[in-house]
């Protein structure tokens, strides 16, 4: 079930916002995105952002943040995205860093590139072999690999393998979690 639903239809509801306006702004379908709101889609990261910035908010306004400041395990959320499991591991008052564990099956991945409204992305493979894709530059990484980018650079990630794969993320600044416009876009609508 896609957590990020049930909170994007409780988003759009409180702004007055129409399925079918947010639908349009999102370029997607009512249909899609009706789905989706009730939990019953999956969504890539890309289009998620575009539905949260067609609503007014950032991606980080979905996210479900803890509250301890010892976390087992993490909380899970939903961040776009085919076959991966995402655990966020930073309470919600953390001001410099957020940082996110995914596990992604086989095949899974981003489902599309997309860039975000911070600074600086940090990855690094903790099991398997992660497939990054950034600026059109491709990057095989393995356990132990990391590396560093720019995250409003167009990237994209995936698990090219058949094995499941763990890694570790690193996000600067945090993403924004108040319900204020971003000021990034995708980068594919820039011009």
């Amino acid at each position: 079930m896609n957590q990020a639903g049930p909170r994007l239809r409780a988003i759009r509801r409180d702004r007055g916002l129409t399925l079918a306006l947010v639908a349009e702004r999102a370029e997607v379908t009512k249909g899609f995105l009706s789905l989706l709101e009730r939990g019953k889609s999956r969504v890539s990261v890309p289009t998620l952002l575009r539905i949260c910035w067609a609503m007014g908010v950032s991606i980080g306004t979905v996210f479900d943040y803890p509250e301890e400041p010892v976390l087992h395990g993490g909380t899970p959320i939903q961040m776009g995205g085919v076959g991966i499991n995402e655990y966020l591991l930073t309470p919600k008052d953390e001001p410099l860093v957020q940082v996110m564990r995914t596990v992604l099956q086989p095949g899974g991945g981003s489902d599309g590139a997309y860039s975000l409204d911070a600074t600086t992305i940090f990855v690094t493979v903790l099991r398997g072999t992660l497939r990054l894709v950034v600026n059109a530059q491709e990057f095989s990484l393995t356990a132990g690999d990391s590396t560093t980018f720019a995250a409003l650079h167009e990237h994209e990630w995936s698990n090219p393998t058949e094995h499941e794969t763990e890694v570790l993320w690193v996000i600067a600044p945090p993403l924004a979690h108040d319900l204020t416009v971003p000021n990034g876009r995708l980068a594919s609508d820039r011009a």
